[in-house]
């Protein structure tokens, strides 16, 4: 890699860094996201504890970080678009973006669970793919209101969908990028997992209204 792609590297990891949820929650509504519900810098607690609207705005900025980090690659990389080379330039800024989500440097390597960004890396990397990932999470959603399984279940079906799918057409990187991811999700919400098998794991009503302060839950 070359220089300028290291600086890129570091740029993506930065970037991924910037924790959305914390730096929203002590600007608009004066406390801090991670004192409450679960604790944890993310758009499903903050749309938990401070409704639809501020969920939503971290959640479309978590995933633009993702997205935009993969961009990087078009001004680094002389290779072709879809090529191997330029594929592992953008699944290695995707990577370094969602590192930098779960272990942010600006808040003591304590962030958030990484799904948001990680929708944005695959959307750049491969739309098809990330529309049926999203379909997956809509549908465990709409039937179970859990939104640590949907993510679970939409990560995990992320492999099969590339290899059953499109396994003619990807390139090697991108199966082992989605098997990363699999894994990632899996070890991010072993909490949640557990949570889950003892039936304790909070659900999400969207259509439900909000109250209009934070509440302290677990």
């Amino acid at each position: 890699m070359t220089t300028t792609g290291i600086i890129c590297l570091v740029l993506s990891y930065l970037i991924g860094s910037i924790p959305t949820a914390v730096i929203i929650s002590k600007l608009v509504y004066k406390i801090d996201i991670r004192e409450y519900g679960s604790g944890n810098p993310g758009a499903t607690n903050t749309f938990r504890i401070l409704g639809k609207r501020a969920g939503l705005t971290i959640l479309l900025f978590d995933i633009f970080k993702g997205w935009i980090v993969v961009t990087l690659a078009c001004y680094v990389s002389q290779a072709p678009p879809h090529s191997q080379d330029f594929v592992n330039l953008n699944i290695s800024f995707g990577v370094a973006s969602v590192l930098g989500h779960v272990f942010p440097i600006y808040i003591g390597f304590k962030g958030g669970k990484g799904i948001a960004t990680l929708f944005g890396v695959v959307l750049a990397i491969h739309p098809y793919a990330c529309l049926m990932l999203n379909g997956v999470f809509l549908i465990v959603f709409l039937l179970t209101h859990y939104v640590s399984l949907s993510s679970i279940c939409a990560g995990i079906s992320f492999p099969f969908i590339l290899i059953f799918i499109y396994g003619n057409n990807i390139v090697p990187s991108m199966v082992i990028f989605s098997c990363f991811v699999a894994l990632l999700v899996l070890v991010t919400h072993q909490k949640n997992i557990e949570r889950l098998l003892r039936r304790q794991e909070s659900k999400i009503f969207i259509l439900k209204k909000n109250g209009n302060g934070p509440t302290q839950s677990s």
